[in-house]
């Protein structure tokens, strides 16, 4: 109840001290302060809309029908309106519950493996991801496999943007740092005019 005021409050707030960072700091102007206010409004006011964020849960499980690696719970689209979510009841164990999942004899390792593989395919293959996977929303159902929760941040990726992850992936695992400056200077993540010369040998 009356979450939206207390969150508009907040922002304003955020805002102020981002335009006295921009006014204050040459650092301050170069991290786009109020940019990054604006986009976590947004973000913010997105995931308030319930209905926005069962449309976003019934995507990603389309993505993700076979349920072998995720299993995405169902979302009751008839009940769900803007402030009621209503999904399917799941029984679950907690990502980060290492006891309760080798007690259930849920190979932890495979488990690791797997999560890497949620995410490559969730980047390269779909472009379109879970962008608040942290412990409170992911999950492990009691036969092995992930299961996750609150799509309320889901990120998408164009044909470059996995252009550029894969390229940076690929420069990270040769250690090729000068790879990694160049991809971030050509995806426009720091100023064209960076010197790149400093990273040979790095």
């Amino acid at each position: 109840p009356r979450m939206l005021e207390v969150i508009d409050d907040d922002l304003a707030l955020m805002r102020t001290l981002a335009g006295w960072i921009e006014r204050l700091s040459t650092d301050g102007r170069r991290l786009k302060p109020r940019e990054v206010v604006a986009e976590f409004d947004t973000y913010l006011h997105d995931e308030l809309d319930l209905v926005r964020e069962a449309a976003n849960g019934a995507a990603l499980r389309r993505n993700f029908a076979d349920g072998r690696l995720l299993y995405v719970p169902e979302v009751f689209f008839d009940y769900t309106h803007r402030e009621v979510l209503v999904m399917e009841r799941m029984d679950f164990i907690p990502v980060n519950d290492l006891d309760q999942l080798r007690a259930h004899n849920i190979d932890v390792a495979r488990l690791a493996a797997d999560g890497v593989k949620i995410f490559f395919t969730q980047v390269f293959r779909d472009g379109y991801f879970h962008a608040d996977m942290h412990p409170g929303n992911i999950f492990v159902l009691r036969n092995g496999i992930y299961s996750g929760v609150d799509f309320g941040i889901m990120g998408t990726l164009s044909d470059a943007d996995k252009s550029y992850l894969a390229r940076n992936f690929a420069a990270f695992f040769t250690r090729d740092y000068k790879a990694v400056a160049v991809a971030h200077i050509e995806a426009g993540w720091v100023p064209k005019d960076t010197r790149v010369d400093e990273f040979e040998g790095a």
